[in-house]
């Protein structure tokens, strides 16, 4: 993923496993917090009822953005 793609509150994907926490790739999450002038992320991860059952610092490597609409459109409004 390019760096600078991630931006405050985009729902994001893992693309890896972090057992770690017992997050696996494919959970999704909302960017909460830039960290490191933007060179990492805090990522929430809620349940179905806006619980948060875990909240960790993430790399771009390890998500990527889902977008809910044709790409040309989100990328013409970045």
């Amino acid at each position: 993923m390019a760096k600078n793609t991630v931006k405050l509150l985009d729902v994001v994907a893992l693309i890896v496993d972090i057992p770690e926490y017992n997050l696996w790739r494919g959970q999704v999450g909302t960017v909460v917090e830039l960290l490191a002038d933007g060179a990492a992320f805090e990522v929430e991860f809620s349940d179905r009822n806006g619980r948060t059952y875990e909240s960790v610092g993430l790399y771009p490597e390890q998500i990527m953005v889902l977008y809910f609409r044709p790409l040309a459109k989100v990328l013409g409004d970045r």
